[in-house]
């Protein structure tokens, strides 16, 4: 009954309001997500001593962190557009088969990490820093991280499925409920409280986990109870290659779209670097702190995927043209808000963190530059989405491509040429990103027109 209400509102309630009721949750829910890394970037750099240091350890670590995510989630980005698409067309055992096939693949997923976290965690590091102590700090957190990723990965997929019937208050409760517990057991596992013994970063490790494991198994509960509009058994979990070539012709964007990010920060910090290592610390703490409305932006957007890809599956031009209206228009509230935000509170924000004087002035002016790509980047974010939706896996993966590697790590390189004369230009380097932002967003504009022409018609 609760999963047929919410495939008749998804069909039927105002777009408007439909985004709003389903992006919300989706919003709290990614934001709630970017805290995991903020909070732990907090207590470790108010670790006495050596806070700096292991605010650099995480910076370092964060590429891989980002890594696990884009596949987790571009893989659940593609199950939910053919859920959704599945269930508007009335077809619920291939709805079944394509939940089933996410779920073999995150296991698969799983057992990757896993590797890498065993073999690959110390030569990944060893790339990016000689500094010993830092080094340290970095493969000890990285390691707990990947070899006890099942949370995250597994969450990914549980999240995508509760959220394309319409089910997004759940994955919301599944979310809040594993940043509790993070923030909970980040302090008390950091610095030794309650009789803990006192483990630094790898406390903050194994707070992050933890609570990933826990959003996880809340998020398996919620669909095995609520989520009847998809048929499970046993069957539907044998891997059927045509699924899951449909489920990544969708969802490969997607992860390449995030993994981008990855190698993006990871070529970023190789940049900076020669430059000045306070540089790396700076922008990974910014990084961090936008995080928090690159990812309502990409709450939102996973709004938008199903609510466009279902009205796509039921021929409903009317909703199509709506829901990218309404998509766009959301976006771009958030990004401006973000903006302003950044924009007022650089300083108290930067405060927060135990930096030096020299890194919070070049974290503050992080803050104020780069924020000024937020409006760009707000409309190549919910065009992406739109992509997804209507079967623009390639539309999605350019302006990926662009914004991320294209249009950064070349223009970022020559804007640090006179950085490492003078540490007082770095503000130059910050201008690589509303420069990659606004080109991107014009060629997202005409790749939208071409693809709505070809899907849709006028």
């Amino acid at each position: 009954m609760e999963n047929q209400r919410s495939i008749d509102k998804m069909a039927k309630m105002p777009v408007g309001k439909l985004m709003l009721s389903m992006g919300i949750p989706m919003i709290i829910s990614m934001v709630l997500q970017a805290l995991y890394n903020i909070v732990d970037s907090a207590f470790v750099s108010n670790m006495p001593g050596t806070g700096e240091m292991a605010l650099n350890a995480l910076t370092l670590a964060f590429p891989v962190q980002i890594l696990m995510v884009a596949i987790g989630i571009g893989t659940g980005v593609g199950t939910n557009a053919l859920l959704s698409k599945s269930l508007g067309q009335g077809d619920r055992e291939r709805a079944g088969y394509v939940a089933g096939n996410a779920l073999f693949l995150a296991a698969v997923i799983f057992v990757l990490c896993v590797l890498f976290g065993i073999f690959g965690v110390r030569a990944y590091i060893s790339t990016q820093t000689t500094n010993p102590i830092v080094s340290q700090m970095a493969v000890s957190y990285l390691r707990i991280c990947c070899t006890f990723s099942m949370g995250i990965v597994f969450f990914a997929i549980f999240e995508k499925l509760l959220q394309a019937t319409g089910l997004s208050l759940f994955s919301t409760i599944a979310q809040i409920s594993g940043a509790v517990i993070n923030i909970v057991l980040d302090p008390i596992l950091i610095y030794g409280l309650f009789g803990f013994p006192q483990m630094g970063v790898e406390g903050a490790a194994w707070a992050t986990v933890i609570g990933q494991i826990a959003s996880f198994l809340l998020g398996l509960i919620f669909h095995l109870a609520f989520n009847k509009a998809v048929p499970k058994g046993i069957k539907y979990f044998k891997p059927s290659l045509r699924i899951i070539k449909w489920i990544y012709a969708i969802g490969l964007p997607a992860i390449i779209a995030q993994a981008l990010m990855s190698v993006m920060t990871y070529g970023f910090n190789i940049i900076l670097v020669r430059v000045d290592e306070s540089l790396v610390t700076a922008y990974g703490l910014y990084y961090k702190i936008q995080q928090f409305i690159l990812f309502a932006a990409f709450g939102l957007r996973d709004a938008i995927t199903p609510i466009v890809s279902f009205s796509h599956g039921m021929g409903d031009k009317r909703r199509i043209r709506a829901g990218i209206k309404y998509g766009v228009l959301y976006t771009l509230i958030i990004m401006l808000a973000g903006l302003l935000a950044l924009e007022l509170f650089a300083r108290p924000f930067s405060a927060v963190f135990g930096l030096s004087g020299r890194t919070q002035e070049l974290c503050i002016s992080a803050m104020r530059i780069i924020s000024l790509s937020f409006v760009f980047a707000g409309l190549n974010i919910a065009l992406q989405g739109v992509f997804q939706a209507l079967d623009g896996g390639v539309q999605s993966l350019i302006i990926s491509v662009l914004r991320q590697f294209v249009l950064v790590l070349p223009v970022a390189w020559l804007l640090s040429l006179p950085v490492i004369g003078h540490i007082g230009n770095a503000w130059m380097i910050w201008l690589t990103f509303p420069i990659a932002e606004a080109i991107s967003a014009a060629v997202a504009y005409v790749l939208l027109k071409r693809l709505y022409a070809e899907r849709i018609g006028i």
